[in-house]
């Protein structure tokens, strides 16, 4: 019985069941330790999705406030102006050079010292007006000579002639042969061209003297001094003693394109001249006005332009030898052109064209700008009355709305007195 029960014992598999269940404590707490590694990968994808979706938040509103932009563009504010008509001046503009009509360099032509300068560096000086002294002595030494020579050589022809008398006398009564007459008649010749080269010799005596004293040829400024007394000089010297430049008046010498040659020539057959105004380098500031003096009789094949000269009184100096200026020759007047002020001008490349102002918005209009003066310029393509914008081209483009800041502004005078500011040009 002993036995049975105990092989029952073993056999019953319901009885050995909880025994094959106890040795699984160590491994009950695995599923813990995995899930308290997931946590952070959790917390770190969680925040990840919130920073997408607020960059994707961010995009979605920018994209929308940009478009909100397009949709609802900025309206420009302008200043505008009324075109009208009017005259305006037609001018030929050119780069020119202030040259004066007379520059002279004084050489010396006698050798000697230097005893005596008179001028001052950059004076104004007269025509005859003193300038160097050379030591005279030696050229009046020599024109005593000559004097003197003169003299002895007028007493043998005084001589000759007096024996000529005589010897006509004794001709004619036949007391001397007529051979005796006749050499009598040529020896007197003889001592007249002696005479006359005498006094030719005096005369170059005293010329040489004269250059021994030199003066100024015209009225001029003279430069820097270029030689100081007791210096000996040399004729035919390379270098000039003194340099004397007319000022009053003084010409401009500018070049004119073979292209607007014909107009101009026109102009000066039916008009006795021309009105010329020269400007600055930056073409702000006028400094004279004179009149068209005569232009150059052939084309310059290389540049394709005609120099022109210009004359100008000068009385202020503020002309200058060899200053480099803007030229602007007066061709025409144009009667009832249509103006509008330069700023409302635009170009695209060569195209000139403006804004037309209608119903709160702005249209391109091609033009052609014939020329301006005094910032108003003479245009063709639009009518007088027609509202362009001076302000604002940054904001404009075709068809774009417009508020007009103030009223038309005043229109610029045009009166060619007026002018002083601003040069001109053609086109």
């Amino acid at each position: 019985m002993e036995h049975s029960d105990d092989t029952m014992s073993n056999s019953d598999p319901l009885q050995q069941q909880p025994s094959d269940l106890e040795p699984l404590p160590a491994s009950a707490g695995r599923p813990t330790a995995a899930r308290r590694r997931i946590w952070p990968w959790l917390l770190t994808l969680i925040v990840i999705a919130i920073v997408v979706a607020s960059v994707v938040s961010g995009v979605r509103k920018g994209n929308a406030d940009a478009a909100s932009k397009i949709e609802a563009p900025e309206i420009a504010t302008i200043k505008t102006a009324t075109s009208r008509l009017g005259p305006i001046g037609y001018y030929v503009q050119a780069l020119g050079t202030v040259t004066p009509l007379t520059t002279v360099n004084l050489y010396s032509q006698v050798n000697g010292r230097v005893m005596a300068v008179h001028y001052i560096e950059g004076q104004m000086v007269h025509r005859g007006d003193p300038l160097i002294d050379v030591d005279p002595r030696p050229y009046e030494a020599q024109l005593k000579q000559a004097q003197g020579t003169l003299q002895h050589d007028r007493g043998v022809l005084a001589q000759a002639e007096m024996d000529l008398v005589r010897y006509k006398d004794a001709s004619s009564q036949q007391a001397i042969s007529r051979q005796t007459y006749e050499d009598q008649i040529q020896l007197v010749e003889q001592n007249r061209g002696t005479v006359q080269n005498d006094i030719g010799q005096v005369e170059y005596a005293e010329v040489q003297l004269s250059y021994c004293h030199l003066s100024s040829p015209v009225d001029g400024r003279v430069g820097l001094r270029l030689i100081d007394p007791g210096n000996v000089i040399f004729s035919g010297g390379s270098n000039p003693l003194v340099v004397v430049t007319q000022l009053e008046p003084i010409t401009v010498v500018f070049n004119v394109a073979e292209d607007d040659l014909d107009q101009v020539r026109s102009e000066i057959l039916h008009r006795s001249a021309l009105a010329v105004d020269v400007f600055d380098r930056s073409q702000q500031t006028k400094i004279a006005t004179g009149k068209l003096l005569t232009l150059d009789n052939q084309i310059d094949t290389t540049t394709g332009t005609v120099r022109f000269r210009g004359q100008f009184a000068n009385t202020d100096l503020r002309l200058y030898p060899n200053q480099f200026v803007n030229a602007r020759l007066l061709v025409k007047t144009l009667q009832n052109a249509v103006l509008v002020p330069t700023a409302a001008v635009q170009r695209n490349g060569t195209q000139a064209f403006v804004y037309i102002v209608s119903d709160n918005a702005v249209k391109i209009r091609n033009i052609e700008e014939l020329t301006n003066e005094n910032e108003v310029a003479a245009v063709t393509g639009i009518n007088p009355g027609e509202v362009v914008p001076t302000t604002g081209f940054d904001k404009l483009q075709d068809g774009s709305a417009v508020k007009i800041e103030a009223a038309p502004a005043q229109e610029p005078a045009t009166d060619r007195k007026t002018l002083g500011g601003q040069s001109g040009s053609s086109r």
